[in-house]
């Protein structure tokens, strides 16, 4: 088959890291696929994960990994479809390892699968000492505890993967975007200067990274924007030719509707500037992008290039937080605001009197009459009101007092409270930060699981 004819199938098994399964395997049985993607990581999940390998060396890969893994590798092994995913998110070769033990009791062959390390940069963000974003100050000038770095990497750290015949490629914090434009570097030889192709592929991997967006799930309303079937909306692929083109689509008879109105809108998802779109890849040009809405849900798209990648490379860090202590009541009938609002002043006022808390670190809502809309006017006259009350402090036994006053609530008043939960947890701050390129250096593992 020509390189002008032929097209290399790409499909979106996951949006973010708890994400549905059922779609994803779908598509590995179904779909004709050359590559299942399954981006699950972003910077609340990187931190999660961190926290998760702090308390145990062996964790801080996708808790859903083992799952999609069990339900996608039967069908992927057999049809030949690769995998790539960024699940390994804090340790990404304790990832592969569990990967490779599922496939040698799933698959029907050999399977390579590859673990690609390098994203970790907390030795060298240490050493480089880079301003942090948020605080504008150095980061040898902040208290918090650095516990790690991860940097945005991008396709250059997949392709060698490829190169080695991997079926699954794991990596911790890739690029989003990168995770779909790797495979098309590899399939179609693209030069690493030729930006205007990365550009292009950069596009396709933007429209598909979020899944389900892409095919009505975000878009949905059920007034202006009705969806068909949104109970088992289906993910959606992309057949992406050698010049950058490509049309996307779903399975045939899968719930959700792919146009070109949910294309603009997922194009312009977390896009600050379509014409300078940062990427460890390519700084791309989205300004030009159309879309063909091509009929049964499929959609054409075009006019998307690029200009030079960025010299330095974003870098997620995560400090130490202390813990976040929670508790919640429920409030229900005649005035069950002015009783909510009574219960938060309670417990804020023990918390401050009682147990010492600082007022700063003390955070009240009331679900139902105001807490999504904080700063508007909260609604007196709402019928059913959730407490929320959150405290972020330095130890884990504070945390629980929290919940505990909270729960106290059901014998001292106000009246009628009711379905407490209490629950803490430990914080890692988020913040940002920039490292040179030449600073970060990726490897890849393979492992080899035989039948």
């Amino acid at each position: 088959m020509s390189g002008q004819t032929r097209s290399i199938r790409l499909g979106a098994g996951a949006g973010f890291a708890g994400d549905r399964i059922d779609p994803a395997q779908k598509l590995a049985e179904h779909g004709l696929l050359d590559y299942l993607i399954f981006e699950c990581l972003g910077e609340r999940t990187i931190a999660a994960s961190q926290a998760r390998r702090l308390k145990n060396p062996e964790s801080g890969y996708d808790p859903l990994l083992e799952a999609r893994m069990r339900a996608v590798l039967p069908h992927t092994t057999s049809s030949g479809t690769t995998i790539v995913t960024n699940s390994g998110a804090a340790n990404p070769l304790a990832a592969a390892e569990l990967v490779a033990r599922i496939a040698s009791k799933v698959a029907g062959r050999t399977v390579r699968v590859a673990g690609v390390t390098g994203d970790d940069v907390l030795d060298a963000v240490r050493r480089h000492n880079p301003v942090v974003w948020e605080t504008g100050k150095h980061l040898s000038e902040h208290a918090d505890e650095l516990v790690s770095a991860n940097a945005y990497i991008g396709a250059d750290a997949v392709v060698p993967a490829l190169e080695e015949d991997a079926d699954v490629v794991i990596t911790g914090r890739l690029a989003d975007p990168s995770l779909y434009l790797a495979p098309l570097i590899h399939e179609y030889g693209w030069d690493w200067n030729d930006y205007g192709m990365l550009g292009a592929g950069t596009a396709v991997g933007h429209l598909l990274e979020c899944a389900g967006q892409l095919t009505g799930g975000y878009y949905a309303d059920p007034v202006t924007k009705p969806v068909n079937n949104l109970a088992h909306l289906g993910f959606p692929f992309a057949d992406v030719r050698s010049d950058g083109s490509a049309v996307f689509g779903k399975l045939e008879r899968s719930g959700g509707t792919l146009t070109a109105r949910t294309c603009t809108e997922q194009l312009l998802y977390e896009v600050g500037n379509p014409q300078a779109y940062l990427t460890p890849d390519v700084t791309a040009d989205f300004s030009e992008v159309s879309f063909d809405d091509l009929g049964h849900d499929r959609v054409a798209v075009s006019g998307a290039t690029g200009r030079t990648r960025p010299q330095d490379l974003k870098v997620t860090l995560g400090f130490r937080g202390g813990w976040l202590g929670e508790g919640q009541m429920s409030y229900a009938g005649p005035r069950a605001f002015d009783r909510a609002q009574l219960a938060g002043e309670v417990v804020a006022e023990r918390l401050k009197d009682v147990h010492g808390f600082p007022e700063d670190c003390i955070s009240v809502e009331f679900i139902g009459a105001g807490a999504a809309f904080r700063g508007l006017d909260t609604n007196p006259s709402a019928h059913e009101v959730r407490l929320r009350v959150t405290a972020r402090v330095a130890t884990e036994d504070a945390a629980d007092i929290v919940g505990w006053e909270v729960e106290s609530l059901y014998t001292n008043g106000p009246a009628g409270g009711g379905g407490a939960r209490r629950s803490r947890s430990e914080v890692l701050a988020i913040r940002s930060c920039l490292i040179p390129r030449h600073l970060v250096s990726t490897e890849v593992h393979i492992l080899e699981a035989r039948k």
